[in-house]
């Protein structure tokens, strides 16, 4: 082993706010790093940027979106709470390339205790992703200090530092009165607010918003949180207490105040944005044409009133419409306004995977996989771009290229339960059943309720010879989703090899009402035999290769009956 340096920095977020210890690793490494492989900092620039502030004079922006050249009041968009998970596997990949070629590192990381959650989320990726070959990191003294947190509340805002803006924000809020400044303290509520929804503690951001109301008589301000509370509502991250009807009381009320406004410019954008979140609320109560029609009048004023100014509120509303056009079976037009959006942001990701998942369902698998690549590029590794890459190459044949992009969205992020189905179901499918009830184990830990995953475990079960298990397991997938194909064929395989005939072509009959293809025709042709009704076997399979006419196992099924 070649010699390894051994560096001791300190995480406490009273030091530097977010990324503390991020930007004095990234202080230690860019500036070598950018003497010997420039490419590699250059491929990281936004993760570095957004890091350490301290270092965007020495590593320009090369993947620019449209808000970096707009006024904040105009940046409509702030980055959800997964961002910083992108930004940390973005951090750890340079770290592990950089030290790769520069050699080894101990670091030792004194108050990781005190960190803020972004840097106690990279320190768990770079002990994940990274061997200790190449970075040993060690706990230090803890000796927290003991000041203010820092305060930067745009840049927390504009890269989407909840948890630092939330704990500073409400430390800031304490010495704080309305009367004091009754502007600042309502701007700053409002931040606070968002951020509290974003970490999922909508009843404290709630508690914020009340407070608001008692103090507050500005009608932008009290319109502002009253769409807040409405899309508290409809989001909240547990969706029991979701309450779509109580939303669209508050959000009418913020429409009420905004109709209002007398300058028609503020009025076209205050009251488009509150139009947008009444579709929203629409949508969860089961209205699509209302919700289109919301959205359409939002577009309307903000073309009619905004010529040239808020582009990103305006791509937020045709990504919108696409959104419930593409639900509404209006796939052209739905993808004429994915195209808008992308073409008027090129910079930003998130909209190619909207259009991506789009046209993958509409069977345009050239152009989606160009859509999820562009998303590869543009942003820090998004898990969802790989884990949809991964749909297509399974689709097109590529198992080996489907299961190492799986792999990898789980090695960006354990916790991404939809992987963990469709591996567990490729390893199954393999006869790795092994492998397939790691995963399916380590999945129902995240989503115990997954109709998919509990198929799969009813396949593991199968193949084990524990069939009550397996039983148990479809009759509760088929429970929670009635029109799941994959396991109403499954247990119809079950009760064939119980020699249960009737409830395999029941089970078979089923799964063919909900999806006609060859090979469940020629399943219940095998069960229609074995049942001694050769007639009915004969129907399902000159209909199995009509579906399939190259189908060696149909052809040879006819040639016996």
């Amino acid at each position: 082993m070649g010699r390894v340096d051994t560096i001791i920095l300190d995480a406490d977020r009273r030091i530097g706010g977010p990324y503390t210890l991020a930007a004095a690793l990234l202080e230690h490494l860019v500036p070598p790093a950018l003497e010997r492989r420039p490419d590699l900092v250059a491929a990281h620039d936004i993760e570095i940027r957004a890091a350490a502030p301290r270092m965007r004079d020495a590593v320009p922006a090369r993947r620019r979106s449209l808000a970096d050249d707009l006024p904040r009041a105009q940046r409509v968009l702030v980055p959800g709470a997964r961002r910083s998970l992108r930004i940390a596997n973005g951090l750890a990949e340079f770290v592990r390339d950089h030290l790769t070629g520069a050699g080894a590192l101990a670091l030792i990381v004194t108050n990781l205790g005190e960190a803020d959650h972004t840097d106690g989320e990279f320190v768990a990726v770079l002990r994940r992703r990274l061997g200790p070959g190449l970075l040993r990191i060690e706990d230090g003294p803890s000796a927290p200090g003991t000041g203010p947190l820092p305060a930067d509340f745009d840049r927390y805002r504009d890269e989407g530092f909840h948890h630092a803006m939330a704990e500073s924000g409400l430390e800031r809020l304490r010495g704080l009165t309305y009367e004091d400044d009754p502007g600042g303290w309502q701007h700053l509520l409002q931040r606070v607010a968002a951020a509290l929804e974003a970490i999922e503690r909508e009843d404290e951001a709630r508690e914020l918003y009340d407070r608001a109301r008692r103090l507050s008589t500005d009608p932008k301000h009290r319109a502002t949180v009253a769409y807040a509370t409405a899309m508290i509502l409809v989001r909240h991250h547990d969706p029991a207490r979701r309450d779509p009807e109580q939303a669209l009381a508050w959000i009418n009320e913020a429409i009420t105040i905004t109709s209002l406004l007398p300058d028609p410019r503020e009025r076209a954008f205050h009251l488009g944005f509150d139009l947008n979140g009444k579709a929203l609320v629409e949508v969860r109560r089961g209205r699509h044409d209302a919700a289109m029609d919301l959205v359409q009048q939002a577009i309307d004023l903000a073309e009619a009133h905004l010529p040239g100014e808020h582009p990103i509120h305006r791509l937020v509303l045709h990504a919108n419409r696409a959104q419930l056009l593409a639900a509404a079976g209006r796939t052209d037009q739905a993808l004429a306004d994915y195209t808008r959006a992308v073409e008027a942001d090129p910079g930003y990701p998130d909209y190619y995977l909207d259009r991506g998942n789009l046209l993958h369902r509409l069977g345009r698998a050239e152009e989606a996989l160009a859509d999820y690549e562009a998303v590869m590029r543009l942003s820090p590794p998004f898990p969802e771009a790989y884990y949809n890459r991964s749909e297509l190459r399974f689709a097109e044949g590529d198992l080996e290229g489907a299961r190492a992009d799986l792999d990898h969205t789980l090695e960006l992020d354990p916790e991404f339960a939809p992987a963990y189905v469709n591996r567990s179901g490729m390893a199954g499918a393999m006869g790795d059943y092994e492998l397939a009830r790691k995963d399916v184990e380590r999945g129902l830990a995240l989503a115990p309720r997954d109709p998919h995953l509990l198929c799969v475990l009813g396949q593991v079960e199968q193949a084990a010879g524990r069939h009550p298990e397996a039983q148990a397991a479809y009759d509760q997938a088929l429970e929670l989703d009635p029109d799941l194909v994959a396991a109403w064929a499954s247990r119809a395989e079950l009760a064939y090899e119980h020699g249960d005939n009737g409830a395999a072509l029941a089970d078979l009959t089923r799964a063919l009402k909900l999806e006609e293809t060859a090979e469940l025709l020629f399943n219940r042709s095998v069960v229609y035999r074995a049942a001694g009704r050769p007639d009915k076997a004969r129907q399902d399979l000159l209909k199995a290769a009509q579906l399939a006419p190259g189908d060696e196992d149909v052809g040879r099924a006819l040639a016996e009956v």
